[in-house]
């Protein structure tokens, strides 16, 4: 089992700041974490190839961009075999209205998060997955009303 290099305060405030604004410069999170410009930047080479920082992403409004219903849906597959999980996990992942795709434990196999325009356009996601996504004896779905919280911050 692969471990990670511990992480000491320095390192977690240069995290934390990046979470929440991934454009700062190099200056800039060096100020936040009150370290030099050259220390800062091994910092995070360092934390990059260790994989503590997967990547950068702009955070894009879905409801301007059209995709403002989100869905989740609780999937129950009709055999729970490793051919049926493995098939369902690289249909899902082909297909782009599906955000999340997560196995779970309990009543049902995995839950998927969608976005899309609105209920017309669920109808039509639904009736696309049924039809492609292999496995599928039985979905439940909960349309979002109102969205409270949606973060993407890992406390530190």
């Amino acid at each position: 089992m692969e471990t990670s290099p511990p992480l000491d305060a320095k390192d977690r405030k240069i995290l934390r700041a990046l979470q929440s604004q991934g454009r700062l410069t190099t200056l800039e999170l060096a100020e936040r974490a009150h370290l030099s410009p050259t220390a800062t930047a091994a910092r995070v080479k360092r934390l990059t190839e260790a994989g503590f920082i997967r990547g950068y992403v702009a955070q894009l409004d879905a409801a301007k961009l059209g995709r403002g219903m989100i869905v989740f849906v609780e999937v129950k597959l009709d055999r729970t075999t490793e051919d049926v999980f493995d098939a369902f996990a690289r249909a899902a992942r082909a297909n782009s209205d599906i955000m999340e795709c997560h196995m779970v434990a309990g009543g049902f196999d995995y839950l998927l998060k969608a976005r899309v325009k609105d209920m017309e356009a669920y109808r039509a996601f639904l009736a696309k997955a049924l039809t492609e996504l292999p496995g599928i004896r039985e979905t439940h779905t909960y349309a979002v009303m109102e969205e409270i919280k949606n973060t993407t911050a890992i406390v530190l």
